[in-house]
């Protein structure tokens, strides 16, 4: 039978299995020691994202740093030309302590800064190299891995050529015009601005290279002549302008009223909600026809003026504009109109077209040749033909009583549209009639006259318009 190990042996063992989970013990404290003396995470990930193919005035350039494990030590963003660097953006993070091997840091962090001419005035044209430097947290003993990323642009800073070739530049408020100009090689977008109204440029048909036209108009509410301005832009924004009127003619709206009442209400709100999907009755007649004649006139006049985009960069027509036969003007263009309810204003809304009567259901003619480009149910308007004539001009045939074309038919000159009616907001049965310039309408009586499109566009524009002396 064994002997049993004596109490000296027994506490041997003892002393030696202690020393062994000492030793243990301070192994693992001298690696986390180690670890945490020495780990860092890996190097960032960066994006540079220009926002444009170029440096110009001002730029935005959008960068991100990313660094998931343990995250951002720090980051700077230069830009280099020349061999001048200029620091744009720098940033430092806290670091966390080593030994906690779960922390992170900040892991992520976006920038969005102007890069140009107006933060950077010692730039010039040439290239420049944006270079971001990004550097992941760092340990006790060790520097944080370090990533660099650069993309060169080019920068540009003058802006395109601009000269105006044609003269006697005659517009009325609410009326249109041509302007026939040339631009540099680096326009990208070249037109007419007057106020948030933008009339863009057309290539010059049979012109030389770079000569470009724009149909634009004065809106009816916009009295000064210095607001209107050709311009031409580059892709990063450089931009020339150019007065461009010689002579304005003021014609202020003038002023109407309305009366207004139960029975014409009761008639016209009912059908226009039920067409309208987007409008919720109120409960209230008064109220339901404020809502159609101020939300949903608005909302028709935004659509008119994205239809504009639609519209074909040609000539569709050959031969002047026509009026509705026999039809008696029963307001004109831009009256600015009151409403009154028992004897109270309720609202002022401008009349942007021309209101023509003859007979019950008379036959509605194109105004020209084109293609349509709204054949429907269409708000305030009623039932409305709209004619696409080319190069941003159309025209608009409200409140008719049937439609006889369809959406994306070639019309000819004089070929029936429709007949005249009392839909939408109509008191009685007669044509609403627009000429609309890039969603603008505009005088109709201009485009009527074939003077005016002699001397307006034909003078101008030349074997280009394909119509006139």
């Amino acid at each position: 039978m064994p002997m049993s190990p004596s109490i000296d042996t027994l506490r041997a063992r003892r002393r030696a299995r202690a020393r062994n989970f000492l030793a243990f013990v301070l192994l693992l404290a001298l690696t986390a020691l180690g670890l945490s003396a020495l780990r860092t995470g890996p190097s960032p990930a960066i994006e540079i994202r220009p926002t444009l193919p170029a440096i110009g005035r001002a730029t935005r350039i959008d960068v991100s740093a990313a660094e998931p494990r343990r995250g951002l030590s720090s980051v700077r963003i230069e830009v280099l030309q020349r061999g001048t660097a200029t620091t744009v953006g720098e940033q430092g993070y806290p670091t966390p302590a080593g030994w906690k091997l779960w922390a992170r840091g900040t892991t992520r962090e976006e920038w969005q800064l102007s890069v140009g001419k107006d933060a950077l005035p010692g730039l010039v044209e040439g290239d420049a190299t944006v270079r971001v430097t990004a550097v992941g947290s760092r340990a006790w003993l060790r520097r944080g891995a370090e990533a660099v990323a650069e993309t060169t642009l080019p920068v540009r800073l003058v802006p395109p050529s601009l000269e105006v070739l044609s003269s006697q530049h005659y517009v009325a408020q609410g009326g249109a015009e041509t302007v026939v100009y040339r631009v540099g090689a680096t326009s990208v977008r070249d037109g007419v601005e007057v106020g948030d109204w933008f009339f863009p440029g057309y290539a010059l048909p049979g012109g030389q290279e770079r000569e470009r036209f724009a149909l634009f108009a004065v809106p009816y509410d916009i009295d000064d002549p210095g607001s209107v301005r050709l311009v031409a832009a580059d892709e990063v924004g450089n931009a020339r302008s150019a007065p461009i009127v010689d002579q304005f003619f003021a014609r202020p709206p003038k002023r109407d009223e309305i009366r207004l009442d139960e029975r014409f209400m009761a008639r016209v709100v009912p059908e226009i909600l039920a067409q309208t999907p987007s409008l919720a009755a109120k409960g209230d007649l008064l109220e339901d026809y404020l809502q159609i004649n101020r939300d949903l006139r608005r909302e028709n006049s935004t659509e008119l003026r994205s239809l504009a985009g639609q519209s074909r960069p040609e000539f569709l027509w050959r031969a002047p504009f026509l009026a509705l036969p026999g039809g008696q003007v029963m307001s004109s263009f831009a009256d600015r109109r009151t409403y009154l309810f028992a004897g109270k204003e309720v609202d002022q809304q401008d009349h942007l077209g021309f209101d023509l009567a003859s007979v019950a259901r008379a036959d509605v003619p194109a105004a020209n040749a084109g293609v349509v480009v709204m054949a429907r149910y269409f708000g305030i308007y009623g039932n409305t033909v709209v004619v696409d004539h080319g190069y941003g001009l159309m025209s608009l045939y409200a409140h008719l009583s049937s439609i006889a074309v369809a959406e994306g038919d070639a019309v000819q000159r004089a070929q029936i549209l429709g007949r005249s009616g009392a839909t939408g907001l109509a008191g009685g049965d007669h044509l609403h009639f627009s000429f609309l310039l890039q969603g603008l309408p505009v005088r109709p009586v201009e485009w009527w006259d074939a003077r005016w499109i002699d001397h307006r566009l034909k003078r101008k524009l030349g074997a280009a318009l394909p119509f006139g002396s």
